[in-house]
């Protein structure tokens, strides 16, 4: 073995650049792979984490304490299958006043326990202590030090409650946002009570709402206000996540595809180019065993260097995506790419270079000493010639027509250069998919045409406005160029039954010019009726058509369900404002969406505005969503990388063809062949290639965008219109098409323009 890696080790200096390839090629697919890899572990094994070791519920079960007794409540911690039980714990919901002190105004689920551990829902107080007598309250909260200065500020709220927050605690399955002692909470007289489950079996969703079902049998079903299952929450916490993981495994299948390829292409290469080597080794004693281990170990020397820097450069990438999709959540599960994920990388994908050399390796195991010798590397007479005889009868340039011939004389190799091409237009396409698709859901997020500035209301720690509520969109409707004005109030509501706080946007006036777009069913227009984000409605089991009860404070309201709107949000609803005036009659706008009319200056409406009224904040519209930002950024790095990697195979095969042809080349040009009609003949060879590839690209790209775009629309709950999916146009399809040329010439061009300059001399003496 040692003289094999001497051997190996010489080849690989030899073939400096076929290695350095290689490298790159691995390098690059490693990046892809251990992204993909890093966020879909990250997707999933941190909450699980996190979940086992705090003991999480499977289930949070909200009860009606005037139809079921907290006696009877415990009692169902012995039913068959619960594992363990806690609870039942008082819950209440308050109002914080709007004081812009520690936690924002609007609704706040309160449960009253006596401590943060116990038998389910071991929380993790990480700030502070836990609540020891009256007015005391520990918030939930992730595990990030910008929260800690929370710890003693005070909390004031509409129902005449005073808290000092005295900790800071985090649970995985947001059972609660807020807890105090049992002592205080009986003083808030709640009439509601939560009981948390752990059941013996609880895989899947099916499991856990089987398990449910047993436990609350027998209760009344009017007791039973909300389930909370921990997969709901689990999927909460991963969406993010989710929604980048399908375009990332995407490129990074196709990434490890094409590095199959041209690892492949490229021992394939070494082979036939070293054939009189093989001889010499086999006639020097070398076995066939190990000629094959020479070769793979070329491959995989080159390729396990480039493994090792695509593991280091994909931590590196990874983390900082990882934060992003994270963001708010992930230190307090314990975010971060697993060992396993390096491991994998480090050993998998030197493992598939290792397959993709093995067939073209075995060969030099199977050719025999004398036959390698005789041979040489020139293809075998006849390949090809049926094909350049049709050529030569054409009116196309000699150069052209022998280029076009070229690739029928390796047509393993001239497969292999045209499947990664076809790869490499394939990620083109795709990006370009993507790129459309996250432009027109930016547009539609950011509501691009729709609101051209955004007048927000002063808070009470700014200049408060002179004017009232019915003043102010008096004074922006009269302003030069308006087009449509509406009036927004967000208020936080609780859902009853349900621990955490939504969001409400409460709406007025031109609200169906907002540019929300319907997914089924209609816009709101009267009293009592919403429109709901396709997330939200499948966070919460809702349909158009149901109804939905709202509450604010003591008091509450029914709306119904009318239409499905296209956005990503899981906690917001958009309603009529003759809903908000039955549960709050004296609420107001909070902000002022405000349409121009076209030519209309912007900022010249925001000044005229600011100097009508110095408690108005007018801001322009922001034109970019962020997101479609990150995706684009990141489509644009793979199809980079995986269009570099499908360019340098083109650049192997060609200079694997230059060197098999020197005679050849030579011969041409003492017949009188230009440099020009050399670099025209090689680049031609490729070009037809990239021409037949950029067609079967295409609709492999087209293919693999919809089912990408369709996973990440599931991944985020959207319902989303043809808009993100049919973005297709003919003008763009002809651009792609040259894409394929264009990764074909590029590869191409170097090694042509080196054959143009290798003389007759040169050539010949190499013989």
């Amino acid at each position: 073995m040692n003289v094999v890696m001497r051997i190996a080790l010489a080849a690989v200096r030899r073939r400096r650049l076929q290695s350095t390839i290689l490298a790159v090629v691995v390098l690059c697919s490693t990046v892809a792979i251990v992204v993909a890899l890093g966020l879909l572990e990250a997707s999933s094994g941190p909450f699980d984490r996190t979940f086992a070791e705090q003991r999480g519920p499977h289930v949070v079960v909200t009860f009606d304490r005037d139809e079921v007794p907290d006696a009877r409540l415990a009692e169902t911690a012995s039913r068959p299958g619960v594992e363990a039980a806690a609870g039942p714990y008082g819950q209440s919901v308050l109002t914080v006043a709007d004081t812009r002190q520690s936690l924002p105004s609007g609704p706040l689920t309160v449960v009253g326990r006596p401590g943060p551990g116990g038998p389910v829902d071991q929380v993790d107080l990480w700030a502070g202590r836990w609540a020891a007598k009256p007015g005391e309250i520990v918030v939930n909260r992730p595990v990030e030090p910008l929260f800690s200065d929370m710890v003693g500020a005070a909390v004031q709220t509409r129902e005449g409650l005073n808290f000092t927050i005295v900790g800071l605690a985090s649970s995985v399955t947001r059972t609660a946002e807020a807890w105090v002692t049992p002592a205080q909470m009986q003083a808030m007289k709640p009439t509601t009570a939560q009981m948390l489950y752990r059941f013996t079996k609880a895989e899947t969703e099916n499991d856990v709402r089987a398990a449910t079902a047993n436990v609350t049998a027998d209760l009344p079903p009017a007791g039973v206000l909300n389930q909370q299952p921990y997969l709901t929450v689990k999927q909460d916490v991963s969406r993010a996540a989710t929604s980048y993981l399908p375009f990332l495994a995407g490129f990074g299948l196709l990434g490890l595809l094409v590095a199959v390829l041209i690892v492949a292409n490229v021992i394939s290469g070494a082979v036939v180019a070293g054939q009189r080597h093989i001889g010499v080794l086999k006639s020097l004693g070398f076995t066939p065993n190990q000629v094959m281990a020479v070769y793979l170990a070329m491959v995989l020397l080159p390729g396990f260097a480039g493994c090792l820097v695509g593991t280091g450069l994909g931590a590196l990438i990874s983390q900082p995506l990882l934060d992003r999709v994270f963001a708010g959540i992930g230190a307090s599960i314990g975010l971060g790419v697993s060992w396993w994920v390096y491991l994998v990388a480090l050993l998998g994908v030197p493992a598939v270079v290792v397959l993709a050399a093995l067939i073209p390796a075995s060969r030099a195991h199977r050719l025999s000493a004398a036959e390698t010798i005789r041979s040489g590397s020139a293809p075998r007479a006849g390949r090809g010639q049926a094909v350049q005889r049709v050529l030569s009868g054409t009116r196309l340039p000699r150069s052209m027509s022998l280029g076009l011939g070229m690739p029928f004389a390796r047509p393993g190799r001239s497969t292999l250069t045209l499947a990664a091409i076809v790869l490499g237009v394939a990620a083109v396409t795709l990006a370009t998919g993507l790129f459309q698709t996250m432009t027109a859901y930016g547009d539609t997020a950011q509501r691009v045409g729709h609101v051209h500035s955004v007048v927000y209301v002063g808070r009470p720690d700014q200049v408060r406005p002179k004017l009232d509520d019915a003043a102010i969109e008096a004074l922006l409707r009269s302003q030069p160029g308006v087009r449509y004005v509406t009036a927004d109030a967000w208020i936080d509501v609780q859902l009853p039954g349900h621990t955490s706080r939504s969001k409400a946007q409460f709406l007025r006036g031109d609200a169906s010019t907002r540019g929300d777009v319907v997914v089924s069913g209609r816009y709101f227009s009267g009293p009592n009726e919403v429109a709901a984000p396709s997330a939200f409605l499948k966070r919460f089991g809702l349909r158009v058509g149901d109804r939905l009860t709202i509450a604010l404070g003591a008091a509450r309201t029914q709306a119904t369900i009318v239409g499905e709107v296209m956005d990503a949000s899981n906690d917001l609803i958009m309603v009529s404002w003759p809903t908000l005036t039955a549960i709050d009659p004296g609420a107001r706008a909070t902000q002022y969406e405000v349409q121009l009319t076209p030519g209309t200056d912007v900022d010249t409406f925001n000044a005229a505005v600011k100097a009508a009224d110095p408690g108005l904040y007018p801001q322009a519209k922001s034109q970019v969503d962020q997101n479609s930002v990150a995706i684009i950024g990141a489509a644009s790095l793979f199809t980079l990388l995986l269009g570099t990697v499908a360019t340098l195979g083109v650049f192997n095969t060609v200079v694997l063809n230059t060197r098999e042809r020197r005679r050849d080349l030579a011969m041409l040009k003492s017949i009188g062949m230009t440099p020009r009609q050399v670099t025209l003949m090689m680049i031609t060879s490729m070009a037809a290639l990239g021409a037949i590839g950029g067609l079967i690209g295409i609709p492999i790209g087209m293919a693999s965008h919809r089912v990408i775009v369709q996973a990440m629309l599931d991944a985020v709950g959207l319902n989303a219109p043809a808009i993100l999916l049919d973005v297709w146009q003919a003008a763009a399809l002809g651009a792609l098409v040259v894409a394929g040329v264009a990764i074909a010439m590029l590869g191409a061009f170097l090694p042509a323009r080196s054959a143009a300059t290798l003389t007759i001399a040169e050539a010949l003496r190499t013989e």
